[in-house]
């Protein structure tokens, strides 16, 4: 069994769709398998508590995040990091082969010491941070999630887990819609081109993390893969 979070839409939906063959459970607010708010504790125990019930978990992957156009920023960071980070925990004892956390290229944006969660500093460097705070929100839960998959490659790795994040850039789901439609940020996303002069499909970052779950992906572990049409390396192309 995989459990795909977000599975009702967008990278979920594809990743459930290109899983066609497997036995796979979705977690989303409606229309899965398991419906859950991963930005409450008591939702995310639910969800846990759900899976953990139907059984063996071959892997899991974590899709489900809200976008810096939400209107409440903290449930960004809860959504984007706790909500990820409990399900890797709770569900890891059950895990047997692999599991991947949509991330995102804004993860690049700032550095983990830099990064108020690293200091539990969030709610209150959002109360000062002005009107773009929603797009603060999102790049630091997306750099505490793939900082918080890096921590734990070394117990993973040791109960034959592997563990790998992908970081999308711009890709053609309702997160992206929705932000489209935002004054503070749609015209910088329509204005922005990536080297690759298009938004990514979720079919596209589906068939990646696929990979990433499968038996040819066996050495790979605690990597990040950027699938953005070359956006990271254009805006920072010798920060490696």
């Amino acid at each position: 069994m995989i459990a795909v979070t977000g599975s009702a839409s967008g990278i979920g939906a594809a990743v459930v769709s290109a899983l066609d063959g497997h036995e796979v459970v979705g977690v989303d607010l409606r229309d899965a398998e398991v419906c859950a708010d991963l930005s409450t504790p008591g939702g995310r125990q639910r969800a846990i508590d759900e899976v953990l019930a139907r059984g063996e978990l071959e892997g899991l992957v974590l899709c489900a995040g809200v976008g810096p156009h939400t209107p409440d920023p903290m449930r960004i960071i809860e959504v984007n990091y706790w909500g990820a980070v409990a399900l890797l925990d709770g569900l890891f004892p059950a895990l047997r082969t692999a599991a991947v956390a949509v991330s995102s290229s804004a993860s690049t944006m700032v550095r983990w010491a830099d990064n108020p969660i690293s200091r539990g500093e969030e709610a209150s460097a959002l109360a000062s941070a002005g009107e773009y705070r929603g797009q603060l929100a999102y790049v630091w839960s997306k750099n505490a999630l793939t900082v918080a998959v890096r921590q734990r490659v070394g117990a993973w790795g040791a109960a034959g887990v592997r563990l790998n994040t992908v970081a999308p850039g711009a890709v053609e789901t309702p997160l992206l819609a929705g932000a489209l439609t935002d004054p503070r940020y749609g015209d910088a996303i329509r204005n922005y081109q990536a080297p690759i002069a298009r938004h990514g499909r979720p079919e596209e970052v589906a068939a990646l993390i696929v990979y990433l779950l499968g038996p040819q992906a066996s050495y790979i572990h605690g990597a990040q893969f950027s699938i953005d049409g070359g956006s990271d390396a254009l805006m920072r192309p010798t920060e490696f």
